[in-house]
Protein backbone atom coordinates (compact mmCIF):
# COMPACT_ATOMS: atom_id res chain seq x y z
CA UNK A 1 0.00 0.00 0.00
CA UNK A 2 1.79 3.33 -1.22
CA UNK A 3 0.26 5.32 2.28
CA UNK A 4 3.61 4.07 3.84
CA UNK A 5 5.89 4.79 0.64
CA UNK A 6 6.67 8.34 2.24
CA UNK A 7 6.32 10.27 5.28
CA UNK A 8 4.21 13.32 3.46
CA UNK A 9 1.24 10.56 3.21
CA UNK A 10 0.55 9.36 6.04
CA UNK A 11 1.60 12.34 8.13
CA UNK A 12 -0.99 14.18 6.33
CA UNK A 13 -3.60 12.38 5.88
CA UNK A 14 -3.59 11.62 9.82
CA UNK A 15 -3.39 15.63 10.53
CA UNK A 16 -6.56 16.35 8.04
CA UNK A 17 -8.73 13.47 9.91
CA UNK A 18 -7.29 14.63 13.40
CA UNK A 19 -7.84 18.47 13.09
CA UNK A 20 -11.33 17.56 11.83
CA UNK A 21 -12.06 15.61 14.97
CA UNK A 22 -10.25 18.28 17.53
CA UNK A 23 -11.94 21.25 16.53
CA UNK A 24 -15.53 19.42 16.53
CA UNK A 25 -14.14 17.77 19.59
CA UNK A 26 -13.11 21.54 20.45
CA UNK A 27 -16.13 23.45 19.89
CA UNK A 28 -18.45 20.75 21.25
CA UNK A 29 -16.66 21.65 24.46
CA UNK A 30 -16.56 25.10 24.08
CA UNK A 31 -20.15 25.77 22.96
CA UNK A 32 -22.22 23.17 24.28
CA UNK A 33 -19.94 21.95 27.12
CA UNK A 34 -19.20 18.27 26.01
CA UNK A 35 -18.31 16.43 29.40
CA UNK A 36 -14.56 15.82 29.26
CA UNK A 37 -12.51 14.55 32.16
CA UNK A 38 -9.48 17.66 32.44
CA UNK A 39 -7.52 18.07 35.10
CA UNK A 40 -4.33 20.06 36.18
CA UNK A 41 -4.73 21.82 32.69
CA UNK A 42 -7.60 23.95 31.47
CA UNK A 43 -9.56 22.87 28.75
CA UNK A 44 -8.10 26.16 26.62
CA UNK A 45 -4.52 24.53 27.08
CA UNK A 46 -5.83 20.96 25.86
CA UNK A 47 -7.30 22.29 22.99
CA UNK A 48 -4.09 24.71 22.19
CA UNK A 49 -1.71 21.44 23.34
CA UNK A 50 -3.03 19.04 20.75
CA UNK A 51 -2.89 21.90 17.76
CA UNK A 52 0.42 22.54 18.35
CA UNK A 53 1.94 18.84 19.33
CA UNK A 54 -0.83 16.79 17.93
CA UNK A 55 -1.65 18.78 14.29
CA UNK A 56 0.73 21.12 13.58
CA UNK A 57 3.78 18.36 14.60
CA UNK A 58 2.11 16.03 12.05
CA UNK A 59 2.30 18.09 9.10
CA UNK A 60 5.89 19.07 9.83
CA UNK A 61 6.87 15.57 10.58
CA UNK A 62 5.48 15.08 6.82
CA UNK A 63 6.99 17.93 5.46
CA UNK A 64 10.46 17.18 6.83
CA UNK A 65 10.23 13.39 6.27
CA UNK A 66 9.90 13.91 2.26
CA UNK A 67 12.14 17.71 2.03
CA UNK A 68 15.56 15.80 4.00
CA UNK A 69 14.83 13.41 1.60
CA UNK A 70 14.82 15.66 -1.38
CA UNK A 71 17.70 17.96 0.32
CA UNK A 72 19.97 15.00 1.29
CA UNK A 73 19.35 12.71 -1.16
CA UNK A 74 18.98 9.84 1.46
CA UNK A 75 16.59 7.76 1.71
CA UNK A 76 14.16 8.98 5.04
CA UNK A 77 12.02 6.28 6.62
CA UNK A 78 9.01 4.41 4.95
CA UNK A 79 7.11 1.49 5.94
CA UNK A 80 7.46 -0.50 9.31
CA UNK A 81 9.40 1.96 10.85
CA UNK A 82 7.04 4.71 9.51
CA UNK A 83 3.56 2.99 10.59
CA UNK A 84 5.74 2.75 13.97
CA UNK A 85 6.21 6.47 14.13
CA UNK A 86 2.79 7.26 13.12
CA UNK A 87 1.52 5.15 15.54
CA UNK A 88 3.41 6.47 18.60
CA UNK A 89 1.78 9.81 17.19
CA UNK A 90 -1.82 8.43 17.02
CA UNK A 91 -1.52 6.57 19.98
CA UNK A 92 -0.67 9.81 21.93
CA UNK A 93 -3.81 11.76 20.03
CA UNK A 94 -6.06 8.86 21.08
CA UNK A 95 -5.15 9.21 24.63
CA UNK A 96 -5.43 12.59 24.84
CA UNK A 97 -9.25 12.28 23.39
CA UNK A 98 -10.12 11.46 26.51
CA UNK A 99 -9.10 14.60 28.26
CA UNK A 100 -6.32 13.69 31.10
CA UNK A 101 -7.26 10.30 31.96
CA UNK A 102 -4.10 8.98 30.43
CA UNK A 103 -1.70 11.81 30.66
CA UNK A 104 1.12 9.95 31.53
CA UNK A 105 0.68 7.77 29.44
CA UNK A 106 -0.11 9.78 26.36
CA UNK A 107 3.35 11.97 27.89
CA UNK A 108 5.43 8.85 27.13
CA UNK A 109 4.15 7.98 23.46
CA UNK A 110 4.33 11.58 22.70
CA UNK A 111 7.99 12.51 23.55
CA UNK A 112 9.14 8.91 21.98
CA UNK A 113 7.02 10.18 18.62
CA UNK A 114 9.35 13.28 18.80
CA UNK A 115 12.42 11.35 19.78
CA UNK A 116 12.07 8.81 17.00
CA UNK A 117 11.22 12.00 14.60
CA UNK A 118 14.76 13.86 15.52
CA UNK A 119 16.37 10.70 14.74
CA UNK A 120 14.84 10.03 11.08
CA UNK A 121 14.99 13.89 10.04
CA UNK A 122 18.41 14.42 11.43
CA UNK A 123 20.30 10.78 10.09
CA UNK A 124 19.98 11.71 6.50
CA UNK A 125 21.12 15.60 7.26
CA UNK A 126 24.39 14.42 9.52
CA UNK A 127 25.33 11.71 6.88
CA UNK A 128 25.92 13.72 4.29
CA UNK A 129 26.99 16.56 6.67
CA UNK A 130 24.09 19.16 5.41
CA UNK A 131 25.30 21.43 8.08
CA UNK A 132 23.02 24.58 6.50
CA UNK A 133 19.51 22.10 7.97
CA UNK A 134 21.20 22.63 11.47
CA UNK A 135 18.71 25.88 11.96
CA UNK A 136 15.79 23.50 11.26
CA UNK A 137 16.81 20.56 13.06
CA UNK A 138 17.70 22.81 16.34
CA UNK A 139 13.80 23.80 16.26
CA UNK A 140 12.32 20.55 15.92
CA UNK A 141 14.36 19.27 19.22
CA UNK A 142 13.38 22.40 21.03
CA UNK A 143 9.75 21.30 20.02
CA UNK A 144 11.12 17.80 21.93
CA UNK A 145 11.51 19.93 24.73
CA UNK A 146 9.13 22.16 25.19
CA UNK A 147 6.57 19.51 24.94
CA UNK A 148 8.59 17.74 27.66
CA UNK A 149 8.04 20.82 29.67
CA UNK A 150 4.36 20.56 28.84
CA UNK A 151 3.97 17.33 30.55
CA UNK A 152 6.19 18.38 33.41
CA UNK A 153 3.98 20.95 34.56
CA UNK A 154 0.64 19.28 33.89
CA UNK A 155 2.31 16.68 36.17
CA UNK A 156 2.42 19.05 38.48
CA UNK A 157 6.65 18.17 38.42
CA UNK A 158 7.67 21.61 37.18
CA UNK A 159 5.90 25.14 37.70
CA UNK A 160 5.28 27.20 34.30
CA UNK A 161 5.48 23.94 32.44
CA UNK A 162 2.41 24.10 31.06
CA UNK A 163 3.04 27.57 30.10
CA UNK A 164 6.32 27.20 28.58
CA UNK A 165 4.69 23.96 26.92
CA UNK A 166 1.86 25.55 24.93
CA UNK A 167 3.49 29.24 23.96
CA UNK A 168 7.38 27.93 23.28
CA UNK A 169 5.99 25.32 20.58
CA UNK A 170 3.63 27.96 19.22
CA UNK A 171 6.32 30.32 18.91
CA UNK A 172 8.57 27.71 17.36
CA UNK A 173 6.08 26.78 14.85
CA UNK A 174 6.39 30.59 13.73
CA UNK A 175 9.71 30.31 13.87
CA UNK A 176 9.95 27.42 11.49
CA UNK A 177 7.55 28.72 8.94
CA UNK A 178 9.33 31.87 9.14
CA UNK A 179 12.55 30.06 8.54
CA UNK A 180 11.46 27.55 5.54
CA UNK A 181 9.42 30.39 4.25
CA UNK A 182 11.92 32.37 3.86
CA UNK A 183 13.73 29.70 1.40
CA UNK A 184 11.02 28.56 -0.33
CA UNK A 185 8.18 31.45 -1.13
CA UNK A 186 10.29 33.33 -2.98
CA UNK A 187 11.49 30.28 -5.17
CA UNK A 188 7.78 29.02 -5.32
CA UNK A 189 7.13 32.74 -6.61
CA UNK A 190 9.86 33.14 -9.40
CA UNK A 191 8.91 29.61 -10.81
CA UNK A 192 5.25 29.42 -10.48
CA UNK A 193 3.92 32.87 -12.31
CA UNK A 194 4.95 31.87 -15.72
CA UNK A 195 7.07 34.95 -16.24
CA UNK A 196 10.17 36.12 -15.46
CA UNK A 197 10.17 37.92 -11.92
CA UNK A 198 13.00 38.92 -9.34
CA UNK A 199 11.67 39.26 -6.52
CA UNK A 200 13.54 41.74 -3.33
CA UNK A 201 15.42 39.81 -0.85
CA UNK A 202 17.30 41.45 1.76
CA UNK A 203 20.44 39.39 4.23
CA UNK A 204 19.58 43.04 6.75
CA UNK A 205 16.01 41.64 6.80
CA UNK A 206 16.67 37.91 7.05
CA UNK A 207 19.05 38.87 9.70
CA UNK A 208 16.74 41.23 11.68
CA UNK A 209 14.02 39.19 11.36
CA UNK A 210 15.41 36.27 13.56
CA UNK A 211 16.96 38.17 15.89
CA UNK A 212 14.35 39.88 16.75
CA UNK A 213 11.84 36.98 16.67
CA UNK A 214 14.58 35.36 19.29
CA UNK A 215 13.96 38.33 21.09
CA UNK A 216 10.31 38.62 21.06
CA UNK A 217 9.96 35.00 21.49
CA UNK A 218 12.40 35.18 25.12
CA UNK A 219 10.85 38.18 26.48
CA UNK A 220 6.93 36.61 26.14
CA UNK A 221 8.11 33.24 27.50
CA UNK A 222 10.52 34.19 30.14
CA UNK A 223 10.12 38.14 30.60
CA UNK A 224 6.60 38.70 30.37
CA UNK A 225 7.40 41.94 29.78
CA UNK A 226 3.83 43.67 27.55
CA UNK A 227 6.23 46.76 26.81
CA UNK A 228 9.52 44.73 25.63
CA UNK A 229 7.07 42.37 23.64
CA UNK A 230 5.12 45.44 22.15
CA UNK A 231 7.93 46.77 20.69
CA UNK A 232 9.54 44.11 19.59
CA UNK A 233 6.24 43.04 17.86
CA UNK A 234 5.92 46.14 15.86
CA UNK A 235 9.65 46.10 14.58
CA UNK A 236 8.47 42.42 13.57
CA UNK A 237 5.60 44.08 11.42
CA UNK A 238 7.84 46.48 10.05
CA UNK A 239 10.39 44.10 8.98
CA UNK A 240 8.15 41.15 8.08
CA UNK A 241 5.78 43.73 5.64
CA UNK A 242 9.34 45.42 4.15
CA UNK A 243 10.08 41.42 2.81
CA UNK A 244 6.44 40.75 2.17
CA UNK A 245 6.12 44.01 -0.22
CA UNK A 246 9.05 42.78 -1.83
CA UNK A 247 8.01 39.26 -2.68
CA UNK A 248 4.45 40.68 -4.25
CA UNK A 249 4.12 40.29 -8.00
CA UNK A 250 0.76 40.33 -9.70
CA UNK A 251 1.08 37.07 -10.76
CA UNK A 252 0.52 35.53 -7.81
CA UNK A 253 -3.17 35.59 -7.55
CA UNK A 254 -3.85 33.35 -10.80
CA UNK A 255 -2.40 30.11 -8.26
CA UNK A 256 -4.22 29.42 -5.51
CA UNK A 257 -1.09 27.49 -4.09
CA UNK A 258 0.47 31.12 -4.48
CA UNK A 259 -1.71 33.24 -2.81
CA UNK A 260 -2.77 31.13 -0.02
CA UNK A 261 0.82 30.79 1.39
CA UNK A 262 1.47 34.47 0.87
CA UNK A 263 -1.66 35.63 2.57
CA UNK A 264 -0.49 33.73 5.69
CA UNK A 265 2.25 35.55 6.17
CA UNK A 266 0.59 38.31 5.98
CA UNK A 267 -1.52 37.06 8.74
CA UNK A 268 1.74 36.25 10.67
CA UNK A 269 2.71 39.58 10.32
CA UNK A 270 -0.87 40.81 11.00
CA UNK A 271 -0.16 38.89 14.27
CA UNK A 272 2.66 40.97 15.24
CA UNK A 273 0.66 43.88 14.28
CA UNK A 274 -2.28 43.32 17.00
CA UNK A 275 0.95 41.91 19.59
CA UNK A 276 2.51 45.31 18.96
CA UNK A 277 -0.95 47.86 19.41
CA UNK A 278 -1.88 45.28 22.45
CA UNK A 279 -5.54 44.48 22.03
CA UNK A 280 -6.14 40.36 23.04
CA UNK A 281 -3.63 38.46 23.32
CA UNK A 282 -5.63 35.52 22.31
CA UNK A 283 -6.93 37.60 18.91
CA UNK A 284 -3.32 37.95 18.19
CA UNK A 285 -2.18 34.51 18.82
CA UNK A 286 -5.44 33.31 16.68
CA UNK A 287 -3.64 35.32 13.58
CA UNK A 288 -0.44 33.52 14.24
CA UNK A 289 -2.16 29.65 14.30
CA UNK A 290 -5.38 30.07 12.24
CA UNK A 291 -4.64 32.53 9.10
CA UNK A 292 -1.05 31.62 9.83
CA UNK A 293 -0.17 27.98 10.85
CA UNK A 294 -3.55 26.93 9.50
CA UNK A 295 -3.29 28.77 5.83
CA UNK A 296 0.40 27.71 5.26
CA UNK A 297 -0.24 24.01 6.60
CA UNK A 298 -3.02 22.76 3.99
CA UNK A 299 -1.54 24.96 1.15
CA UNK A 300 1.95 23.32 1.99
CA UNK A 301 0.32 20.11 2.32
CA UNK A 302 -1.48 20.50 -0.71
CA UNK A 303 1.60 21.62 -2.71
CA UNK A 304 3.85 18.63 -1.41
CA UNK A 305 1.02 16.11 -2.30
CA UNK A 306 0.08 17.25 -5.79
CA UNK A 307 4.36 17.36 -6.12
CA UNK A 308 5.45 13.76 -4.85
CA UNK A 309 2.63 12.16 -5.81
CA UNK A 310 3.98 12.83 -9.57
CA UNK A 311 1.33 15.37 -10.38
CA UNK A 312 1.26 18.96 -11.95
CA UNK A 313 1.91 21.85 -8.76
CA UNK A 314 0.80 24.51 -10.44
CA UNK A 315 -2.76 22.45 -11.44
CA UNK A 316 -4.37 22.49 -8.25
CA UNK A 317 -8.02 21.07 -7.88
CA UNK A 318 -10.08 23.74 -7.79
CA UNK A 319 -11.84 22.42 -4.78
CA UNK A 320 -8.74 22.92 -3.26
CA UNK A 321 -8.86 26.51 -3.80
CA UNK A 322 -12.51 26.86 -2.30
CA UNK A 323 -10.60 24.95 1.05
CA UNK A 324 -8.38 27.81 1.15
CA UNK A 325 -10.57 30.70 0.52
CA UNK A 326 -13.21 29.10 3.35
CA UNK A 327 -10.03 29.06 5.66
CA UNK A 328 -8.99 32.65 5.21
CA UNK A 329 -12.68 33.32 5.47
CA UNK A 330 -12.70 31.12 9.00
CA UNK A 331 -9.10 33.17 9.80
CA UNK A 332 -10.78 36.66 9.26
CA UNK A 333 -13.68 35.51 11.28
CA UNK A 334 -12.10 34.73 14.07
CA UNK A 335 -9.33 37.28 14.36
CA UNK A 336 -11.11 40.59 12.81
CA UNK A 337 -14.90 40.09 13.88
CA UNK A 338 -13.93 40.26 17.15
CA UNK A 339 -12.26 43.34 17.21
CA UNK A 340 -15.01 44.90 14.88
CA UNK A 341 -18.20 43.38 17.25
CA UNK A 342 -16.86 42.36 20.56
CA UNK A 343 -20.53 41.57 21.86
CA UNK A 344 -20.88 38.62 19.24
CA UNK A 345 -17.77 37.06 20.18
CA UNK A 346 -18.40 33.61 20.75
CA UNK A 347 -20.84 33.68 17.57
CA UNK A 348 -17.96 34.13 15.53
CA UNK A 349 -15.76 31.78 17.22
CA UNK A 350 -18.16 29.34 16.56
CA UNK A 351 -18.53 30.14 13.09
CA UNK A 352 -14.71 30.63 12.24
CA UNK A 353 -14.60 26.46 13.92
CA UNK A 354 -17.27 25.87 11.45
CA UNK A 355 -15.65 26.98 8.47
CA UNK A 356 -12.34 25.18 9.65
CA UNK A 357 -13.83 21.90 9.90
CA UNK A 358 -15.09 21.93 6.05
CA UNK A 359 -11.61 23.66 5.11
CA UNK A 360 -9.97 20.38 6.01
CA UNK A 361 -13.33 17.89 5.08
CA UNK A 362 -12.43 19.60 1.92
CA UNK A 363 -8.88 18.58 1.23
CA UNK A 364 -8.91 14.76 3.00
CA UNK A 365 -11.78 14.42 0.53
CA UNK A 366 -9.79 15.51 -2.35
CA UNK A 367 -6.56 14.34 -1.18
CA UNK A 368 -7.57 10.94 0.59
CA UNK A 369 -7.04 8.96 -2.99
CA UNK A 370 -3.63 10.35 -3.90
CA UNK A 371 -2.31 9.62 -0.36
CA UNK A 372 -3.16 5.86 -1.17
CA UNK A 373 -2.44 5.25 -4.36
CA UNK A 374 0.75 5.20 -5.91
CA UNK A 375 2.47 7.84 -7.58
CA UNK A 376 1.24 8.88 -11.40
CA UNK A 377 4.40 8.86 -12.95
CA UNK A 378 5.67 4.97 -10.98
CA UNK A 379 8.31 6.21 -9.42
CA UNK A 380 8.45 5.54 -5.73
CA UNK A 381 7.48 7.55 -2.72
Amino acid sequence: MALFNLGFRIFFLGAGIFSIVSIFMWSAIFHFQLPLNIQTISIFQWHSHEMIYGYSIAVIAGFLLTAVQNWTGVQTIYGKPLILLFSLWAAARLLFIFGTSYLFVAGIFDVLFLVFLVFAVSYPIIKVKQWKQLAILSKLILLMIFNILFYLGALNVLDNGVFWGIYGGLYLIIGLILTIGRRILPFFIQNGVGYQVKLFNSNWLDISILLLFIAFSISELFLRSQIVSSYLALALFVVNAIRLIGWHTLGIWKKSLLWSLYLSFWFICFGFLLFAIGVSKFIAIHAFAVGGVGVVTISMMSRVTLGHTGRDISKAPKAISYALGILLFSAILRVVMPLLDAQNYVLWIGLSQGLWIIAFLIFTIIYFPMFMKPRVDGKLG
